[in-house]
């Protein structure tokens, strides 16, 4: 089943095309990543997935068309997106900016939000160790963990990441790429949009070549990564 279908999906600043005619889609429980250089239009398209941005062409999640509706609208159809700058409030403490996360349950009552942040201490124990520190103290990757969480409090259907590994020491990366193959179980499909090629490839069902705006190739991630266009381009090394 399809969980999220984009159609010959457009968006331009001040009449400059940013992307243009995309076209993808994401079966439900499966992780499916965006890869391309910077400016190709990654982070473009998840914003206007999840409705920061005006779009051209036709977005479905589970089936039904959501080009008229708003950001609330579409996280409460069970879209979320980490984006690339975390955006978590610095000042408050990690439980609290993950009980934000769930205030589209908080009619459910405590004992519902309290099994939700055990959900989420088990799938990153660190956060529950810093629990009542404040969120601008955790180091980065603390802060992708806190980011993740947060989006996971709203229980989605569709969990969208802008470069999860921007930033991050390689040790750090393999638990944030782990924690997502770790997700692909739970039934969350996984829209990733990333710039390290190779990780996002290893865990990925499927792979999309965005540049300039545009897919320039598709296919699954194993055979993406065989390409010898893809290698010399993004893997950093170079096949005969």
């Amino acid at each position: 089943m399809k969980i999220l279908e984009i159609d010959a999906v457009s968006v331009a600043y001040g009449g400059i095309p940013a992307v243009t005619g995309i076209s993808l889609s994401v079966e439900a429980g499966s992780i499916v990543t965006v890869i391309g250089p910077n400016g190709a239009g990654k982070s473009t398209l998840l914003n206007a997935i999840m409705g920061v941005l005006p779009a051209g062409g036709v977005i479905r999640f589970q089936g039904q068309p959501i080009g008229g509706t708003n950001i609330e609208a579409r996280v409460q159809a069970g879209m979320s997106l980490v984006p690339e700058r975390r955006e978590l409030f610095a000042t408050m403490s990690v439980e609290d900016n993950l009980r934000l996360g769930g205030f589209r349950f908080r009619a459910d009552g405590h004992a519902a939000a309290a099994r939700e942040l055990e959900r989420i201490f088990s799938l990153f124990p660190r956060l529950k160790e810093r629990r009542r520190q404040e969120a601008g103290t955790l180091s980065g990757g603390e802060r992708q963990m806190l980011a993740m969480g947060r989006a996971l409090m709203a229980r989605p259907r569709l969990l969208m990441l802008d470069e999860p590994s921007l930033g991050l020491a390689p040790l750090i990366v393999r638990d944030i790429f782990h924690t997502i193959t770790e997700l692909r179980g739970t039934g969350v499909a996984i829209l990733l949009v990333e710039q390290n090629a190779r990780a996002a490839l290893q865990v990925a069902d499927r792979g999309y070549v965005l540049e300039t705006g545009r897919v320039t190739l598709e296919g699954d991630s194993a055979t993406l990564a065989a390409d010898h266009r893809i290698v010399e381009m993004y893997l950093g090394q170079v096949r005969g």
